[in-house]
Formats: structure tokens, C-alpha cells, sequence
């Protein structure tokens, strides 16, 4: 993409599509192509705005000087998009590689690496190697870098974490972004780390270590760079409570951390670590989790200025993003944003020594928008929108209900109805069910399942979008009820997700299916030979249809992560009470059972969940005189469909195989 052409859309107003009720529903390719824009990044200064955008049919970086308004494209990748941009400094940015379109978020799988680029793009350089560059010489175990934090009065170095020195645990070191040199920070630190937590002075300070062969880990924290590591808490993953170090206050001293120890989500407290005991409750929500989910992944709570660490207003997501602002000035701010901007959920990012102000906008019938606010000025400025050929008719309205299941549990979900849908009338409906399985995978008018139900609702469809027991940050009842559970109660909750819809009164219990990717792909082919009476149909992509192969396979990932392992033990029930629970639990035995139509999909180049997994069940089934429908698997592909004119054809295939099965054609004589 041209400077000019890059400059030209920066300043384009965002067109509008036909809103006519009669008209047409939007071409499949509408809704997959690459956005225009994405995940822009304000400089420290202001002055110049760093996006991703499409470029050799991939993401890739750009920067804008919102003084002249020129735009430079920085990189050109054909087979990885660029993810985690940071700047460094207003000449410098750092990145990574990865695959933007996945069932459990963007995820790096065989992407990572770690790399530098400057503003105008002269300087360009790799730090770090990918995955995929690692595995094609043979080296299984990754021993990259990534980006840990900026360091105070230079752009020239950065702190990143590696596992350079040993296979099993994370150090911290300086890194030089004109050479690539590293000097090791970490030369004393427990064993088996990961997650370093540093105190405004960038001194690694507290460390989580994990506890071999378990789901149990160690929190250490030290209270100098000199001083010895001393164990301040220590949790399990599968059993709970939780703790998660967010950060220091700006003492140095008290730190900011999740737990869910006697409630029932994870809140922000305030922590002693020389008393070794919560103190003052900063931030909770009675339904979702903040700070950090059951668990540890980060996930929205408190807001602290970048500099000064002082909080600021709190955030949570939940069924849709909620602001709190403690500051005065700020708070004054949102409610002016929000007054120009109605009907969005805004948020906005201010950077200290300036008084520009990068706005996101979005909802579930409006693709995200960036907006300019100068303080100064007073003035108010769109740059650019996301998918500017969408507008809210081409969108359906993302609605939230409380799934209910059989044992009590009551888990917030969401729901899609086709544009002009009357009350009571049954339509063909599709149960989505999301990857992982313990991501929380789909938040509001964003994910893998938010993009296939618009799709499927533009064409007549209503989709069921359901969280279930596992999914992270909906609280310690949902999260830890799903340990032990795999392919039993937690494929319980999603058949009661689809008895939900037809109690409702708009699914068709004649016309249900079960579609996901990943855990999803998965789960619907445990649906379908659990259930096979309640789904007529799936479609199940990038799916594990053998848990034992998943776990031992050296064609995938998860075998050179001992930790792994041992959590997905813990997720599926396998253990000294249980030996045969991952064959037991597998759909690649139980073919036979399986009666309904099945279309399935998969990249030839997955690693997470590898080509074998879905060759195996296709034989499977395939042996047991119940074949596939259709079988589509992508060369050069991984774990999602990063080519937009493969994922055109995947959803044109799977809307003429849904047609087929639950849709108008179904219903023909």
C-alpha cells in the first residue's frame, strides 16, 4: 500500500451500506476480508499512530504522522500477521508474528518471534526467531524472546523474557535493538519461572514458578535486586484460590493482586508481601472476574497512569465493557466522548507530555472506529474505521442470556436473531461453541463466534453462542466446575444451551447444529455421538478427536509442554481414580455412534491441534459407513484460516452444507 493511498483512507469518512430492509443480505466476503485498519498504537509523544493493515493479504504494520497526515508502510509479511506492536520510544517498534484469525483469540502457535522496525522503516531487524522458523531446523522446544517492558530514558534497549538459558524456565534480559545483544538480569531466580513482575524501576521483583508434574505454583518476591527470593503465596490452577500479581503500587512496596480466596470472582486487593496478607479491596464485580481470571491470565480491572501508577478508574468486561473512572478529570472526559458518540462503547487512550487523545469505538452493529481528540483544539476527528463497507444494517444485535444448566450453574451467554425475526417463529439455529476450552474466547461484538453468527445471521440462521463451565473470568463456580469434565458435564451445558433456544420458542428442535473450531471442533463431534438425536448436523473444524494422540504426539505442540499436559489431565479427569478417562472421552471411538451429517475443516500446517487429528476421525468414520460430507483442509494453514479466499470458501461451503442439512433446502420435498 502506497503512503498516498495509506494517508487517503487514514482521513476518509466511513462509507455506508444500503440500509434498505429488502435488500440483499452482503456478500460472504464482506464479512472475512481483512479490516481496513487495526489495533492502532499512539506514540508516546502523539505525533504518529502505528495500525496494522492489509497488505500482501496479510496484517501488516503502518505508521501515520498526524501532523502531515503521510503514511509509511513498514512491513510486508505473506505468511503471518504482525500482532503485539509497541513502540519504543517515538522512533522504534517492536512486534511479533502470529495468526490474527483463531477459535481462541490471535495466537502466536507457530508464529512469536520477536522484531524491530523504526518509524520510516530504514531499520528493520529480527530479534528473535518464529516458531515455525524453530521447528524447520528441527528445535521443538521454543526458545524465543518477548517484549517485558520499556526501559526509562532510552530507545535504544528494551527488557524481554526468554527462555534462553534453560528450556524449562523464563529470564529477563536487556536487549539491545540496534545489535540484538542481550546482558541476563535474571542470573539468581527460582526454578521453572514465567511471569515476571517488575517495580517502577524495572527491577524484576516477583516471579511465578511452576511445580513439576502438578497444576500447583509458586509466587516469589524479593524486596531488592540483591536480595533473596522469598515465597509470598502459592495456588492451584485447577482447584483454586487464585492469585495473580498485577503490579506494584508506587511505593515499590505494596503490591496490586487478583485472588478469589472466600468469594466468588476474582477482585483486586491490595498485598503486603512482607505480612503475606490481602489488604484493601480496590476493585470487584460480583459476576466477573478482574484484574486476572481463576486462571492467571490478565484480563480488565484496575487503570493506572503509565508513569505515576496512580489508579485512575477500574474496567470490566462484562456481558458488555464497563468503565468506572476515580479521576475527576477523566470521568469528565468519557461523558463527553460518550455524548458525541452515542450508542458505542468508547474508550480512549491518553499519553502523558501530550493532549491528543486516541479514541475506540464499537458495538455489536458497529465495527470498530478510531477517533482523534485534541484537547487543545477542542475538536474531535475521525480517522479511520475498521470495516467502513459494514454499517449497523448489514449487523445483527449480540443479546446476552443467562444459560442455566441442569446442576445450578449459571453462566452469561449470548444469542443472535436474523434480521426481521417475529416472536415465535422457529428458525434453523446453530450452537457455536467456542475454542479453547478455557479461554474466554467471545466478548461482546468481538471473537471467532461474534464474526461466524453474523454471518450465519445475515443468511437466515440464529446462532446460540454459550459460555460454559471452564470458560475463565465468569467467576470461581463456572471456571472450576469444569475440571474432570470434558466430554460429559461440560458437553451437558452445551446441550443445554440448545434446549435453552428451543424453550425460547425460536429454534427449531428439528433444525438444530453444532459448529466450533479447536475444543469446539471437539465438542461437536462429542455432540453428535452423545446426542445424536438432539443435533442433525455439525461443523467441526481444527478438531482433537483422540485425546491420548493430542497429549503424546510429537506432530503438535502440546507434548513439549510438561505443564500442559498435566493441566489437560486435570481438565479431562485422568488420573489415579480414572486411567482411561482421555480414551473414554475420545470421538475417534466412538464413530459408530455418530449419525448425523458431519462437514469438517482443517490447515495442513496446525500445530496445536495437528492434520492427524481429523485424518484419524475421518477414517474413523469413514469405517463406520458414516463418511463426512465434506472434508476441507487448506494447505499452508495452521490453526485458523489466515488467507481471507480461504475462509470465503469455507463459509460459502459451510452455508450450502447448512442449506443442505437444517436450511431452506431441507425443508424442500
Amino acid at each position: 500500500m502506497s503512503a498516498a493511498v495509506l494517508a487517503a483512507v487514514a482521513t476518509a469518512v466511513s462509507a455506508q451500506s444500503n440500509t434498505d430492509p429488502k435488500a440483499a443480505p452482503r456478500a460472504v466476503a464482506d464479512y472475512l476480508k481483512l479490516p481496513q485498519f487495526g489495533s492502532p498504537r499512539l506514540s508516546p509523544s502523539g505525533k504518529y499512530l502505528a495500525a496494522v493493515t492489509p497488505i500482501n493479504g496479510r496484517l501488516n504494520l503502518a505508521v501515520v504522522d498526524l501532523e502531515t497526515r503521510k503514511g509509511t508502510a513498514l512491513t510486508s509479511f505473506d505468511s503471518f500477521d504482525v500482532l503485539n506492536v509497541r513502540w519504543v520510544g517515538d522512533e522504534r517498534l517492536v512486534f511479533t508474528l502470529g495468526q490474527q484469525n483463531t477459535p481462541t483469540g490471535p495466537g502466536q502457535f507457530d508464529g512469536g518471534g520477536l522484531f524491530v522496525v523504526s518509524r520510516d522503516g530504514k531499520e528493520s531487524r529480527k530479534l528473535s526467531p518464529t516458531v515455525r522458523e524453530m521447528r524447520n531446523s528441527w528445535q521443538f522446544v521454543y526458545r524465543g524472546m518477548s517484549f517485558l517492558a520499556r526501559l526509562p530514558g532510552t530507545s535504544d534497549e528494551v527488557l524481554v523474557r526468554g527462555r534462553l538459558r534453560t528450556a524449562d524456565a523464563e529470564d529477563v534480559y536487556r536487549l539491545d535493538l540496534r545489535n540484538g545483544r542481550t546482558v541476563l538480569v535474571t542470573s539468581e531466580r527460582p526454578p521453572r519461572t514465567s511471569d515476571w513482575v517488575l517495580d517502577s524501576k524495572r527491577v524484576p521483583r516477583v516471579v511465578t514458578s511452576w511445580v513439576k508434574d502438578t497444576s500447583q505454583y509458586i509466587v516469589y518476591y524479593r524486596k531488592t535486586a540483591e536480595s533473596a527470593w522469598e515465597e509470598i503465596a502459592r495456588h492451584d490452577s485447577a482447584e483454586g484460590p487464585g492469585f495473580s500479581v498485577l503490579g506494584f503500587l508506587s511505593d515499590d512496596k505494596t503490591l496490586m493482586v487478583a485472588s478469589n480466596a472466600g468469594r466468588e470472582t476474582m477482585a483486586v486487593f491490595k498485598f503486603d508481601p512482607e505480612t503475606r496478607k490481602l489488604g484493601d479491596l480496590l476493585a470487584q464485580h460480583p459476576r466477573y472476574d478482574m484484574g486476572a481470571d481463576a486462571l492467571g491470565e490478565s484480563v480488565p480491572g484496575v487503570i493506572t497512569e503509565p508513569e505515576s501508577d496512580r489508579v485512575t478508574g477500574y474496567r470490566v468486561d462484562a456481558e458488555r465493557p464497563q468503565t468506572v473512572w476515580l479521576d475527576e478529570t477523566e470521568a469528565r472526559t468519557q461523558a463527553a466522548i460518550d455524548a458525541a458518540l452515542p450508542g458505542a462503547y468508547n474508550s480512549f487512550a491518553r499519553f502523558p507530555g501530550s493532549k491528543r487523545v486516541l479514541i475506540t469505538s464499537y458495538s455489536d452493529q458497529q465495527p470498530s472506529k478510531w477517533y482523534l481528540l485534541d484537547e487543545d483544539k477542542r475538536t474531535l476527528e475521525e480517522l479511520f474505521s475498521s470495516r467502513p463497507w459494514l454499517a449497523s444494517d448489514d449487523l445483527v444485535p449480540m443479546r446476552s442470556f443467562m444459560l442455566k444448566t441442569r446442576d445450578g450453574l449459571e453462566i452469561p451467554s449470548y444469542y443472535f436473531l436474523p434480521k426481521g425475526h417475529k416472536a415465535g417463529e422457529r428458525l434453523p439455529t446453530i450452537v457455536h461453541i467456542h475454542g479453547g476450552p478455557h479461554v474466554r474466547a467471545d466478548g461482546w461484538a468481538s471473537g471467532f463466534g461474534y464474526a461466524e453468527a453474523q454471518i450465519l445471521a445475515s443468511r437466515g440462521y440464529a446462532v446460540v453462542l454459550p459460555n460454559f463451565r471452564i470458560t475463565p473470568g465468569l467467576g470461581s463456580k463456572v471456571y472450576y466446575a469444569g475440571f474432570g469434565t470434558v466430554g460429559r458435564q461440560m458437553s451437558e451445558d452445551h446441550e443445554d444451551a440448545a434446549h435453552w433456544a428451543v424453550k425460547e420458542g425460536f429454534a427449531d428442535p428439528a433444525r438444530l447444529c453444532m459448529s466450533g473450531a479447536s475444543y469446539g471442533g471437539y465438542a461437536t463431534l462429542r455432540a453428535l455421538a452423545k446426542t445424536p438425536g438432539l443435533f442433525k448436523c455439525g461443523v467441526a473444524g481444527l478438531v482433537v478427536s483422540d485425546l491420548e494422540m493430542q497429549l503424546t504426539s510429537t506432530a503438535g505442540d502440546t507434548t513439549y509442554s510438561p505443564a500442559g499436559v498435566a493441566f489437560w489431565h486435570k481438565l479431562v479427569g485422568q488420573g489415579e481414580k480414572n486411567r482411561t478417562a482421555l480414551k473414554d472421552n475420545s470421538p475417534v471411538h466412538m464413530a459408530a455412534k455418530i449419525k448425523g451429517a458431519l462437514f469438517m475443516y482443517a490447515g495442513s500446517e496446525d500445530i496445536r491441534t495437528p492434520l492427524e487429528q481429523t485424518t484419524a476421525m475421518v477414517k474413523a468414520l469413514e469405517a463406520a459407513g458414516n463418511p463426512p460430507k465434506v472434508v476441507l483442509i487448506k494447505k499452508q494453514e495452521g490453526h485458523g484460516y489466515g488467507k481471507v479466499e480461504n475462509r470465503i470458501e469455507l463459509y460459502e461451503k459451510m452455508l450450502q452444507f447448512l442449506d443442505e442439512q437444517i436450511g431452506p433446502k431441507s425443508q424442500r420435498p
